[in-house]
């Protein structure tokens, strides 16, 4: 028995679905990113559309039609596809809450296939450049400011325009070393969960991005986060996380943490763009517009470098909340200790006890090795890892320093200082045992002496247990924006 007939309509086409068939007109549109207000444009949409895609799907896209009006003359052109069961479309299954463990797996393999063979090349990678991501947000976000007021709220649109800008401006880095990585492919560029047909001999992937190559040229995450935001978007985090991991783990490809959210924001953003010009046209769209772009700004947010200090004096604890953060974040742990005896040729755990300002500890060898830490996060900072410098941060002027640093890398900048009292300070001090440490409590009482204030960091409690400690540190990290003294404004 065939299935019925149906007609489904998107932004740019219109789809008739007819017994095994199925005949995709384009719409004369002109959206700005595309325009099909020409027959020759639409046939050319459809030819590119077939050749395309049969990258992908060959068995699917089986030609171009050509539709005449009563006296013989071309008047419009259709794409000829074979009709995939409705029934197995991902999006449907994700939606029906159907578990697709399975599914997502095959999906990740297949996608991880086609960017292994996928065609490279210098025009291919410039846009994998900072500039050129730039260029592509910035087409979004006017687009957004765009529908300000009829289906966006300006303060959501100038949150995200203010996080996106910032984290590309100073991650650029991270976006050469990806190029020269050769992540950079001329990928799918539009996928999403409805474009992914689960049959049994494995998935099918439909519906690649035809009409301008440079917005499908593009790094091999940012294709993989696409249909991760959308699984997010029909089936909650937990989806999008598993098929990132999942593509990772084929791909054999590591990403900071901060990319990965950037990416998917990029994404929901667009997509927001899309339900709002749907929304224009009198569909419906405005409500998922809203919901979108409020996932963009959560990854956006989730997704900005930081640079967070974790300081006090020996024995409150700060190296273990300082390895805590890292641990939840994701982030590159810096400490002090360790690193003063590498610039010395020193294992971390060899002893190098001194009075305070004596030996390893005296001015210049502080001083060195605080410029020592910050070059090494300058560069982490750069390639988009966030990074916990673990220290006293007793001296003001050092803390200006990576204050500065934060301000030059656009990373928000977190400061905590660890607290606990000398009961219960002095005996885990004397308690060390491997520790890169050499404080003692003599040291410890003569440095809270010489300790300048630091009334711009929060103070984390240390005196009960560590992971108490921990999660309010974790949660200080996650504040609000302004905590950090930074002012997010809009155009």
């Amino acid at each position: 028995m065939s299935a019925p007939a149906a007609v489904r309509e998107t932004h740019t086409a219109v789809l008739w679905f007819v017994d095994d068939r199925v005949h995709k007109l384009k719409k004369p549109v002109d959206l700005g990113f595309c325009d099909f207000t020409t027959v020759a444009a639409r046939r050319e949409a459809c030819e590119r559309e077939v050749a395309l895609n049969a990258r992908l799907s060959p068995e699917v896209y089986l030609g171009v039609e050509t539709l005449l009006d009563p006296d013989g003359a071309v008047a419009d052109h259709f794409v000829l596809m074979r009709r995939m069961p409705a029934e197995r479309g991902l999006g449907v299954l994700v939606r029906a809450g159907v578990r697709v463990d399975d599914e997502l797996r095959a999906v990740a393999r297949r996608l991880t296939a086609f960017h292994s063979m996928a065609r490279r090349g210098d025009e291919i990678t410039r846009e994998g450049r900072a500039d050129a991501l730039a260029h592509r947000w910035q087409g979004v976000l006017d687009g957004l400011h765009r529908h300000v007021g009829r289906v966006f709220d300006h303060d959501e649109v100038a949150r995200v325009t203010a996080l996106a800008t910032r984290f590309l401006a100073g991650r650029g880095d991270l976006f050469d070393l990806r190029c020269e990585a050769g992540r950079i492919v001329d990928g799918h560029g539009d996928l999403l969960t409805d474009d992914v047909v689960c049959l049994r001999m494995g998935p099918v992937i439909l519906d690649c991005l035809e009409f301008d190559d440079r917005l499908r040229y593009l790094d091999t995450l940012d294709d993989a986060a696409f249909l991760a935001m959308d699984l997010e978007h029909q089936g909650g985090p937990a989806l999008g996380e598993r098929f990132l991991a999942l593509y990772g783990e084929f791909s054999g490809d590591t990403w900071p943490v901060a990319l990965g959210h950037h990416y998917r924001a990029y994404r929901a953003a667009t997509r927001a763009l899309v339900s709002a010009v749907r929304a224009d046209q009198g569909g419906p769209g405005a409500d998922e517009a809203r919901d979108l772009l409020g996932l963009g700004r959560r990854h956006l947010e989730a997704g900005q470098v930081r640079l967070i200090l974790v300081g006090g004096l020996p024995g409150t604890g700060k190296t273990t909340v300082a390895d805590g953060i890292g641990d939840r974040l994701g982030a590159v742990v810096v400490s002090s200790d360790p690193l003063r005896k590498e610039l010395a040729g020193l294992s971390p755990t060899d002893p190098a006890r001194a009075g305070y300002g004596e030996g390893l500890y005296r001015a210049e060898r502080r001083a060195a090795t605080y410029a020592a830490m910050r070059e090494r996060a300058a560069a982490l900072l750069a390639r988009g890892e966030s990074v916990v410098l673990d220290a006293s941060w007793t001296d003001a002027q050092e803390r200006a320093r990576a204050t500065e640093l934060a301000r030059a890398a656009n990373a928000e900048l977190t400061c905590l200082e660890c607290r606990a009292p000398r009961e219960i300070t002095e005996p885990r001090i004397r308690g060390r045992r491997g520790s890169a440490s050499d404080a003692t409590p003599l040291v410890a009482a003569v440095m809270s002496l010489d300790a300048d204030p630091w009334p711009e960091a929060t103070v984390i409690d240390t005196a009960g247990p560590a992971e108490a400690a921990i999660e309010l540190a974790v949660a200080e990290v996650h504040a609000p924006i302004a905590h950090s003294g930074w002012t997010v404004v809009g155009r």
